[in-house]
């Protein structure tokens, strides 16, 4: 199994304390894969507002480094600020480690035109670029995202040594959300896009379990024909777009998710207050039903972050801490080592029904029962 670990807060955190709750629960993984995502950033030496996009990923050589910088230029992206990492390469594995970049661009002059959704629509298409120039070049470019206030780390090793090896504890680049898991190597070869968390325009999960309905939802997402819906070095990846399809092509509030990868039986929706419009979502959504046991931890653009179980409930997932503070992880140990000082009978383990969101303000959780209605606004 993998190991899960989710921190949002209010005021900017340092990622390396996320990677102590990561070691706390070491005996889920063996260190073939960890990956980071980090959003609300903050850098010590950087006023950061928080508009333009970041790049983030691997230039594995110098060639590669110098080629990345002349498509960003010959697109008309400016850099503004290039995080130097405090590295120490020692410590890490691989041996064709270049750079670690986390970069601010200004976009082209031309993108002035364009409204939030084609902008969101541009940068992944930078991402995706840039891929597939590493992939044509023997995979000398690693690129995680291209979005404001995102940044993703993804390398192979153990939480701490990974993050000594990057200074991560010089706490010179904080965030308010922070993702993190630990994969272990269970069904593919070695691959840094196959570590969690996954992303796709704003919107990241990990997963602990196996989807073994994964073939037929990666078949029918490929055939919507959206540019973002490639990779699939991992199973759980199918999770992340499922949960972009919903609230970004349908629109659906975010509630739905559930709805739609582990809907209720035929006679449950015919009680349900909404049964109606549900059963017509799961009669179209059919292929995107998955099949686990999975724990799926996830963010939003706007710093929600949510925590969802399939029905076989065979993955843990614990929630708690306090106001402007919460934390979620695969066991409880991790959410101690993530917010010691909290009030311990607000824990909470979600059940098969339910979906625990944190809102932006951070003020509660709220759980959501599967049988309660939902709210009909559209998702922003």
């Amino acid at each position: 199994m993998c190991r899960l670990a989710l921190k949002t807060a209010n005021e900017p955190f340092s990622p390396y304390s996320i990677l102590k709750a990561m070691e706390s629960m070491q005996e889920g993984y063996d260190g073939s894969g960890l990956g980071l995502l980090l959003r609300g950033l903050h850098f010590k030496d950087y006023n950061y507002g928080g508009e333009h996009p970041i790049l983030s990923g691997i230039a594995h050589t110098e060639k590669a480094l110098a080629r990345l910088n002349s498509i960003m230029e010959n697109k008309g992206f400016e850099l503004k600020y290039d995080h130097e990492f405090n590295t120490d390469l020692s410590l890490i594995e691989a041996k064709d480690r270049h750079k670690y970049f986390v970069r601010e661009y200004r976009p082209p002059a031309s993108w002035k035109s364009l409204d939030k959704e084609g902008a969101g629509q541009e940068m992944m298409l930078t991402r995706l670029e840039l891929r597939k120039d590493g992939e044509d070049n023997g995979g000398d470019i690693t690129v995680f995202s291209f979005w404001p206030d995102v940044a993703i780390i993804k390398e192979v090793g153990w939480p701490l040594e990974v993050g000594r090896a990057l200074g991560l504890d010089d706490d010179r680049i904080n965030a308010r959300v922070v993702m993190a898991q630990g994969r272990q190597n269970t069904n593919y070869g070695i691959n840094l896009y196959a570590c969690h968390p996954f992303f796709v325009q704003g919107i990241a999960t990990m997963t602990n379990g196996e989807n073994t309905a994964f073939v037929p939802i990666k078949e029918w997402l490929q055939g919507r024909h959206f540019p973002g819906y490639i990779g699939y070095q991992s199973d759980s990846e199918v999770f992340t777009h499922i949960l972009h399809y919903v609230t970004k092509k349908l629109k659906l509030p975010l509630e739905t998710y559930k709805h739609v990868i582990t809907p209720l039986k035929t006679e449950e929706l015919a009680g349900h207050p909404q049964g109606e419009f549900l059963m017509g979502l799961k009669t179209a959504c059919r292929r995107l039903i998955i099949d686990g046991p999975n724990c799926v931890m996830g963010s939003l653009p706007d710093e929600t972050t949510l925590l969802v179980m399939d029905h076989k409930k065979m993955r843990p997932g614990v929630i708690g801490g306090r106001p402007g503070e919460w934390a979620m992880s695969s066991e409880m140990c991790g959410l101690e080592a993530m917010i010691p000082e909290r009030d311990r009978s607000a824990d909470f383990q979600p059940m098969r029904e339910h979906t625990v969101i944190v809102p932006p303000d951070r003020k509660e959780y709220k759980v959501w029962y599967q049988f309660d209605p939902f709210p009909f606004r559209l998702a922003a």
